[in-house]
């Protein structure tokens, strides 16, 4: 009982932290467990009996099995116990999901005892998560002359998994919590520095908000008995920022429902409100649960007389509450009327939260069994021979006679699934479409296999195209964490068939490679459908959404994803780059040239369709990732056919390296990626099968935007505004200024040059101003550190054949060594070059950081209270955003750089070059191949 005696020592050291035993997926464990159950002198029983019953895990893992066998040998009487009667044991069985639970489902009902037969057709007749070997079974039975698997088809096929459930409560009460003033980032709901302890959800659940917080909602729960919590961001968007199911599973901890009696920590139906709605990310998450998110509407801008927006003196709208939500403010919300009401009246229409679709969704207690639902229904229809019946309400679908697609109507409506031949869909529509590429990365990728257990999956769909397991999050540290976790989590999506970046095995080298870069690459089709764990999952080719983890899950499961097609807003560009600018100055431009021209975010929740054209996926990776920070919900890049043909080269040869460092797995994965790019470049060449990916003249935008490259004359900065006295204007992205606001005087604490918004270019420009100040000055000194992380090993093997790394290494006080990783986080940084393995870094936050109460420059995405420096008593954390020229001269000076200085500095050097097309892209022919 060895595995017990660990299991009691893990208990007693969790107790001494207030925690619960941690729920049991080990199958090993639990043949200990059930031993002593069946041993009925043992000490241990009645425990044992507890830990079978309420505390193991369902789904796939080892434990479940265990678990289900063992209610089996119940059931048909081999075991004899009077705390688990076989009808008890059925409804354990019916909680456990799927996997090993619906074999033996299936054993007993197509078994030749009547009695236990019909009993468990019962419980089959409750279960979704059925896979190909189940139904292939169940419609054998069937074919065969099986009355009970005929009982059952035609359970499923009239769906009676769904319309048995109860429907949802027509009124709900809620109290209010406000969380935060200003948008929420889900680091304040799941910080990235506590990714490591994601998967243990008691654990985890301790980081959200704060000590005080929690104890609040519970107060708050103690005062209100039958209203549930419902979280607000006031003056602000929930969830911005991060694809992160385990804060929807912190809030859903603190003011959700348990899911099952006899599943610990897994809970459901959240409510969440913001002033400005729900990230669509966050939003996606909610939808998992069951849970509701609500656009409160609470602030609205003040007009005048006229009808005109009331601004401050900065130029900001002013705006006026229309009713208080603060904490502990009673609310009522009719799910019929779709209103939402304070002391009887209306005070916000709340119709989009409760849309068919999502009144599913918390009728089923998520979304997941929703989705396996329908496709149950489906499939007992077609064994059956017989229609479909309507039960699930029609997928929404707006088609506008005359009017064309936009890019990303196009890629839905050739990616769609179930939507008849000819029908084309605009924005609006509902539609399940085929995924083609899937990213896990490795904060959330314990939670994504834990997922794809619960739900009983085995295998990755042999649909999805391409599918990657990234260990770029945590390559910073190697710690007792990273351990423990890493290893098992690529063990587990190897097995699965994805590739992974660390070979379980040991027969290639680990990679660290940034997940958005490798999804960038081994996208190779630009009317791909991209799912990836990770809100930056925001590709130059195809379209891609960040996900949580669950959708990700989904999406390795079924190859498949559901939701609205988005509106979009046309990005294009005039003018010229004027000299010294970055295109990162671009970037960041295009966010103040949007806000002045419309007064608010047009980008938020919908597509932008940007066409850069002449830029390759690299380059024009730089605009479609942050696409996150301007709050849309995707990002297409348009491009011109030559550009297109050379990434798709470019994408040919890094995944080429790939198979060469030995990741290629056993379905030749990365070859078939290969030969798909090769097909398309010869379409695309020769102009046969698919045209390359144009939006019509005449479809319809919610809003256009031209950005005029003569007006970018200096470099822009991404300023978190952390003194600014409406705190809900804090740590947003929406403050750009020119390097000329900071007049050569603000102190940098450290520089950063890392993170997915970077590429080789980049790293170069490193390499070429330390290169021209050393021809200058005779020598290079740091007045602050720079901390330097490639985003992919393919950049540092091209700089040394360049002869560029050595000059990093000449500066470098620390340089990373992957056969001796660091296994702590530093602490303090010294005025010296620090070259960091490929990965995240500072921009996760989650391992590095900088020091607290640091002023940070930095090329990453990511300026939230918290993340890449936390505050100090006396002094704000500021993680100020810039392109890689400014971020090494400010590290180099210690300070804000001047106009002047940067401008001298950057004489020479190449800098990320951007020509708009001189005519409309959906004019240009094809290229010819010769």
């Amino acid at each position: 009982m060895s595995f017990y005696s660990d299991y009691l020592q893990e208990i007693a050291e969790r107790a001494t932290d207030g925690l619960h035993p941690k729920p049991i997926d080990s199958a090993e464990l639990l043949t200990d467990i059930v031993a002593q159950i069946k041993d009925t002198t043992s000490e241990h029983r009645a425990d044992s009996l507890q830990h079978l019953i309420y505390n193991t895990l369902p789904g796939t893992t080892g434990a479940a099995g265990v678990k289900a066998t063992f209610l089996k040998d119940v059931i048909v009487g081999q075991v004899v116990l009077d705390e688990i009667t076989p009808t008890f044991a059925f409804e354990l069985l019916s909680h456990m999901k799927g996997g090993t639970s619906i074999e033996v489902l299936l054993d007993l009902a197509l078994g030749d005892d009547v009695a236990i037969a019909n009993a468990a057709a019962d419980v089959l007749k409750t279960q979704v998560f059925l896979y190909e070997a189940d139904t292939a079974r169940l419609e054998a039975a069937f074919k065969a002359g099986s009355a009970i698997a005929k009982d059952v088809l035609e359970s499923y096929a009239a769906a009676e998994f769904f319309t048995s459930l109860p429907e949802i409560d027509e009124t709900i009460d809620i109290v209010t919590f406000v969380a935060a003033e200003g948008d929420i980032s889900t680091d304040l709901l799941s910080p990235g520095n506590q990714a490591h302890s994601r998967s243990d959800r008691e654990l985890h659940g301790r980081c959200m908000c704060s000590p005080d917080d929690q104890q609040k909602i519970v107060a708050l729960q103690k005062q209100h008995p039958g209203k549930k919590v419902m979280l607000i961001a006031e003056k602000g968007t929930m969830g911005v920022g991060s694809s992160r199911m385990s804060g929807v599973n912190n809030v859903a901890l603190w003011a959700g429902k348990q899911a099952s009696p006899y599943v610990p920590f897994v809970n459901i139906a959240p409510v969440v409100g913001g002033t400005n709605g729900i990230s669509p990310i966050f939003l996606t998450t909610v939808g998992v649960t069951g849970g509701i998110g609500l656009d409160l509407k609470n602030w609205v801008k003040k007009v005048d007389a006229n009808g005109n927006t009331v601004v401050d003196a900065n130029g900001d709208a002013v705006l006026d509450q229309t009713y208080s939500v603060e904490t502990g403010t009673v609310l009522t919300i009719n799910t019929r009327t779709k209103k939402l009401l304070k002391d009887g009246q209306e005070v916000a229409d709340v119709a989009a939260a409760f849309t068919p679709q999502k009144v599913e969704f918390m009728k089923a207690g998520g979304s997941y069994a929703v989705v396996f639902g329908k496709k149950l229904q489906n499939f007992a229809a077609h064994a059956l021979g017989v229609p479909v019946t309507p039960v699930f309400a029609p997928s929404k679908e707006v088609t506008n006679a005359g009017q064309g697609l936009t890019a990303v109507e196009k890629i839905f409506n050739n990616n769609a699934v179930g939507v008849e031949d000819g029908v084309e869909l605009h924005a609006g529509s509902d539609v399940r479409v085929r995924v083609n590429i899937v990213g896990s990365q490795d904060t959330t990728g314990l939670m994504t296999s834990q997922e794809l257990e619960a739900m009983a999956a085995m295998v990755i769909s042999p649909s999805v195209d391409g599918a990657y397991q990234s260990g770029c999050h945590t390559a910073s540290v190697w710690d007792k964490k990273a351990q423990t976790n890493i290893p098992k989590l690529m063990s587990f999506m190897s097995k699965f068939g994805l590739i992974t970046a660390r070979d379980p095995l040991g027969q290639y080298h680990a990679m660290t490679d940034v997940i958005h870069k490798v999804l960038n690459d081994i996208t190779v089709d630009e009317w791909s459908v991209i799912i990836g764990g990770d809100s930056h999952t925001r590709m130059s080719k195809g379209v891609a959404f960040g996900a949580d983890s669950g959708t990700v899950a989904l999406a390795l499961a079924t190859g498949e994803a559901a939701m609205p097609i988005p509106e979009s807003v046309k990005v294009t560009f005039s003018g010229e780059m004027q000299d010294g600018m970055d295109f990162r100055d671009v970037v960041h431009a295009t966010q103040l040239q949007m806000l002045k021209k419309f007064g608010e975010n047009v980008f938020q929740g919908r597509v932008i369709e940007v066409h850069i054209g002449t830029l390759l996926a690299d380059q024009a990776f730089t605009f479609t990732d942050w696409t996150a920070e301007m709050k849309a919900k995707a990002s297409i890049c348009i491009s011109q056919p030559d550009t297109l043909i050379g990434s798709l080269e470019m994408a040919k040869s890094r995944i080429q390296i790939m198979i060469n460092k030995g990741m290629e797995n056993d379905a030749n994965m990365l070859q078939g990626l290969i030969d798909k790019a090769d097909a398309r470049i010869h379409d695309i060449a020769n102009g046969t099968g698919r045209p390359l990916l144009m939006p019509d003249n005449n479809c319809q935008y919610y809003a256009e935007l031209e950005v005029d490259l003569n007006t970018i004359v200096e470099p822009m900065i991404a300023d978190p505004d952390v003194n600014n006295d409406d705190v809900s204007k804090r740590y947003t992205h929406d403050a750009i200024r020119p390097l000329s606001y900071y007049a050569g005087e603000r102190k940098v604490d450290l520089g950063f040059v890392g993170s997915c918004m970077v590429h080789k270019d980049d790293v170069k420009i490193v390499v070429q101003i330390l290169r021209n100040l050393e021809a200058k000055q005779g020598k290079v000194e740091f007045q602050a550190p720079l901390v330097v992380a490639a985003p992919t090993y393919n950049i540092i093997d091209e700089l040394k054949a360049e002869g560029d790394w050595e000059i990093l290494q000449k500066y470098a006080g620390f340089e990373f060594d992957d056969d001796a990783p660091k296994q702590a986080a530093r602490t303090e940084y010294e005025n010296i070059l620090y070259l960091e393995r490929p990965g995240c870094n500072l921009c996760m936050g989650n391992q590095e950081k900088a020091a607290k109460g640091d002023t940070v420059f930095a090329t990453s995405t990511r300026l939230f209270q918290g993340r890449v420096v936390e505050d100090r008593a006396d002094k704000k954390g500021e993680s100020l955003l810039a392109s890689t020229p400014v971020v090494v001269l400010a590290a180099i000076l210690g300070r804000s750089p001047t106009l002047a200085e940067y401008r001298e500095a950057v004489q020479g050097i190449q800098l990320t070059q951007f020509t708009p097309p001189t005519e409309a892209l959906s004019m240009i022919p094809m290229v010819n191949a010769g």
